[in-house]
């Protein structure tokens, strides 16, 4: 499996929005249709202030990072390619090339909490509220090397 990834454009947009949409749908049973939407539209608020990434198998898109400094912001993979060892190999990448450390997840998202601490991060804190404010409690993971 060969990765290769590519800084996004505005015009790369649509198409992370989609994968966005279509990897909630299949992870964030937790949420709300209203919430969803919700989300849906903060969304490209943020794809401006991170480093965002496509990432693709051949042609095809497989997902989408973004961090800033050493914080994944956003990892998300077309569920059409989940559990083929993408999300690894692209974590891998980050974690190696970004030295990214922290990164946060929803706690009802057991696949995703599930991932991480496969991949050493560990629970340094938790919110009761996501950023918004909304019911959705937030794990704070870090690698479990760093202080």
């Amino acid at each position: 499996m060969i990765l290769i990834n590519k800084r996004a454009e505005n015009q790369d947009y649509q198409t992370i929005l989609a994968i966005w949409e279509k990897s909630v749908i299949a992870t964030h049973d937790f949420l709300t249709a209203e919430d969803r939407q919700f989300y849906k539209e903060q969304i490209p608020g943020f794809l401006d202030h991170v480093e965002l990434l496509l990432w693709f198998s051949g042609e095809e898109v497989v997902g989408f990072s973004g961090t800033s400094e050493r914080e994944l912001d956003m990892l998300f993979i077309d569920p059409a390619f989940t559990g083929q060892g993408f999300g690894s190999k692209i974590l891998a990448w980050l974690m190696e090339e970004k030295q990214i450390n922290q990164v946060d997840v929803n706690e009802q998202n057991e696949n995703a909490k599930r991932f991480y601490l496969k991949h050493g991060f560990v629970v340094a804190s938790r919110s009761e509220v996501d950023g918004f404010g909304k019911a959705y409690p937030i794990l704070h993971l870090k690698r479990a090397f760093e202080k």
